[in-house]
């Protein structure tokens, strides 16, 4: 099981957990997201990681909400992980973010279209900090060998990947399960996407679109062939949410999803 500082019940034998809101829109939503998870996860007995973008670099439209400034988003990462005692993560989209990052942070996570920008992964690496590199929507999951190894060359063993979906025609995404043994094959951990990989991204009207009702199929899809790790999105009111309104899922229906996970995860250890 993975180790990270603060994280609870990592020696129970259940997948772990990553989940927040796309974007950190402000403290008290974040604070509210952070604590219902944190209650949900420890009646489980899951391990959790609270997510949270401190800033939104890749936007359809340039009048789409990016952040409600960096130090500011930061600063309300750092104090849930102290207020709740939980380890965090954010994703970082240039070299000078790493190290700044690195500071509030215990998980640095690699955009999938920036997984092969070797200068950032390097970067990312050199902190010492957990690197979990999404998959790219135009990679093949065997061909994140490379993205992982540039982390190892880096002096820093600690890398997750996760598995978001591949580009299908045109305004879609698919899943091939096939991609979570083949990247566990490469010896790190593998974390399914459950929210990003139902996105339907560059609709018409220059918002994402998606297909929420699906995050349990994927969800139970991917512990069944034995996924280590889920990443969702989760938000107490999605549509009125700043980012990814069209595919987070509704707070008040995580714990009914996770239960079912972990029957799944039982019935098929």
């Amino acid at each position: 099981m993975i180790q990270l500082p603060k994280l609870k019940h990592a020696d129970n034998d259940s997948f772990f957990l990553i989940a927040g809101p796309c974007a950190i829109e402000g403290e008290a939503v974040a604070m509210e997201i952070a604590e219902r998870v944190g209650e949900i996860t420890d009646k489980l007995g899951i391990p959790y990681i609270f997510k949270g973008s401190y800033r939104k670099a890749n936007r359809s439209r340039i009048d789409s909400f990016t952040g409600i400034g960096d130090e500011k988003a930061l600063d309300i990462l750092a104090k849930v992980g102290d207020r709740f005692d939980l380890p965090t993560t954010t994703d970082i989209h240039t070299v000078p973010e790493a190290a700044m990052a690195a500071n509030y942070v215990d998980v640095l996570q690699i955009p999938a279209f920036l997984c092969r920008q070797t200068n950032l992964v390097v970067a990312a690496a050199k902190t010492g900090k957990v690197v979990n590199i999404k998959k790219g929507q135009f990679l093949s999951p065997s061909a994140m060998s490379h993205a992982r190894q540039k982390v190892i060359d880096s002096g820093n063993d600690q890398v997750w990947l996760t598995e978001r979906g591949t580009t299908f025609g045109y305004t879609d995404l698919v899943v091939d399960y096939r991609g979570i043994p083949t990247m566990q094959a490469l010896g790190s951990p593998v974390v399914m996407d459950c929210t990003h990989s139902l996105q339907q991204p560059n609709q018409s009207s220059g918002v994402t679109g998606g297909k929420p009702e699906l995050i349990g199929t994927i969800a139970k899809a991917a512990i069944a062939v034995g996924a280590d790790g889920i990443f969702m999105e989760t938000h107490p009111n999605p549509s009125a949410a700043k980012s990814d309104a069209a595919n987070m899922l509704p707070l008040d229906k995580l714990e009914a999803i996770l239960t079912q996970l972990l029957r799944i995860r039982a019935a098929v250890k």
